[in-house]
């Protein structure tokens, strides 16, 4: 029983190691179809301990073996049967069995390290080896990533970077990712900070020293778009956005040592039905109520601008993951086999692998020569039909049963399911490609299949 999966990352012996040892790594290489999420980070890898929450209010605590620690080429991490600190109960034993997972690492020469994951249990290797391709194509391709700002950022990096909206999806993965790139992340949150990585933040009055220290500014904050498109809705969608914006961007602009300020936009700035016209950050404004509210969004960074930040927008598409949004939302019924096209079939879906967007946001942090409007978006839209048979085929079930129209109009209203369910937009990343900006997922296919954990990285032994 058990498993044995190895790689060769292309990245010296020390950097991966080092990548191990920070915050965010526990949280980048956690499955995102796995009914886990990460509680706590172990501090240390050679006795620490660090923990999962499971379905039913378990825990999965794994410690970390002093005896099988030997930095940079190993440690060892077993799962504890004790009752959890907070008096909930840990993974019965019965169910998991037992668990030993070795982790090392090896200099291959010419600057590479062979990834060698051991794991004793009495779990089946077969129902391990997705969660492993996964992992070892998330460490390689973050470390592309952090190679890639390390040698734009230069003696001027690592950064300081205030993120809001940090418990979201991509807030979560995103100060999990810039973490382990060696970044100190300071959270802005609403509530009391639980740490010196948090500041409280009044969007309404936000104080004159919040950003005091920062070198960037990532605003991801703001009400979720889903839902009914009542007046309450609507009120909360522009309230969220455009007058905190503001605010923050006036900030911001006032802080020494704050070059940068990204913030979150959306492609419902081309408007809800474009027809087949190819839209790139050029692409005129459309009519609805999102591209009003985008565009009042986006106005609202003007104070950054205006004192001379480089402000950028991140017009994002439909993110592909998991762990949430329409994935989420999608995944349990194509499994049952009842998914299909929406309608027709027909309208565009700009899609983005919510990694692939990790990689825009951090673009937009260390090239200098990126600014304004940015269409976070892959480089392939397709049509929704295209969509549906690709996430069908990913979990190996049919798509025959199309979606009628008042389906999404029972759930979001009229004006909901137009300009969110029916949405017709064919965006392309033309600034990014401009910049030539690499992408992990070039199509959607690969994009699902990563996150679903139908991925096909081959490991080595």
């Amino acid at each position: 029983m058990g498993i044995e999966y190895a790689s060769i990352v292309g990245h010296p012996l020390d950097r991966v190691w080092d990548w191990h040892t920070r915050p965010g790594a526990m949280r980048r290489l956690v499955p995102p179809w796995q009914p886990m999420r990460v509680v706590k980070e172990t501090e240390s890898l050679a006795d620490g301990e660090a923990i999962l929450g499971l379905p039913a209010g378990l825990r999965w605590i794994a410690r970390h073996d002093p005896a099988g620690y030997d930095p940079p080429y190993q440690f060892v991490d077993v799962l504890s049967s004790d009752l959890g600190l907070d008096g909930l109960m840990t993974l019965p034993p019965r169910i998991i069995g037992w668990w030993r997972h070795t982790h090392r690492y090896y200099d291959a020469g010419n600057d590479t390290t062979r990834v060698h994951d051991i794991v004793e249990t009495t779990v089946p290797g077969a129902a391990l080896r997705s969660t492993f391709a996964y992992r070892h194509r998330q460490l390689a391709e973050d470390l592309d990533a952090h190679a890639e700002a390390a040698a734009a950022l230069g003696e001027t990096g690592p950064l300081t970077v205030a993120v809001t909206g940090s418990s979201g999806l991509v807030g979560t993965a995103l100060c999990a990712f810039l973490s382990t790139g060696g970044h100190r992340v300071i959270r802005l949150v609403r509530g009391t900070p639980g740490n010196d990585g948090e500041r409280q933040w009044n969007p309404q009055q936000p104080a004159s020293d919040l950003l005091d220290g920062v070198d960037a500014v990532v605003h991801l904050a703001g009400e979720s778009i889903a839902g009914r498109f009542t007046d309450a809705h609507r009120r909360a969608i522009r309230d969220s956005r455009i007058e905190p914006t503001r605010r923050l961007a006036a900030v911001a602009g006032a802080t020494a040592g704050v070059r940068t300020f990204v913030s979150a936009s959306a492609i419902g700035y081309y408007g809800y039905d474009c027809g087949d016209t190819v839209l790139d950050e050029n692409s005129p404004r459309g009519e609805g109520f999102l591209a009003d509210v985008v565009a009042d969004w986006e106005a609202a960074t003007a104070p950054a601008a205006d004192a001379g930040l480089r402000v950028v927008t991140m017009r994002t598409g439909i993110v592909q993951a998991a762990a949430g949004g329409t994935l989420r939302l999608l995944r349990p019924l194509f499994a049952a086999g009842l998914g299909g096209r929406l309608g027709s079939g027909r309208q565009w879906l700009s899609w983005v692998g919510i990694d692939d967007l990790l990689d825009m946001y951090y673009r937009a942090l260390y090239d200098t020569g990126l600014a304004g409007p940015v269409n976070a978006v892959g480089p392939a839209p397709v049509r929704n039909s295209e969509y549906t048979a690709a996430l069908a085929a990913t979990l190996h079930r049919p798509a025959l049963l199309p979606v009628p129209s008042f389906g999404p109009r029972l759930l979001l209203g009229a004006q909901g399911a137009t300009e969110l369910a029916e949405a017709n937009q064919r965006v392309v990343p033309a600034a990014l490609r401009q910049r030539g900006h690499r992408f992990r997922h070039t199509t959607v296919e690969d994009a699902l299949a990563h996150q679903l954990g139908h991925d096909p990285a081959p490991g080595v032994l």
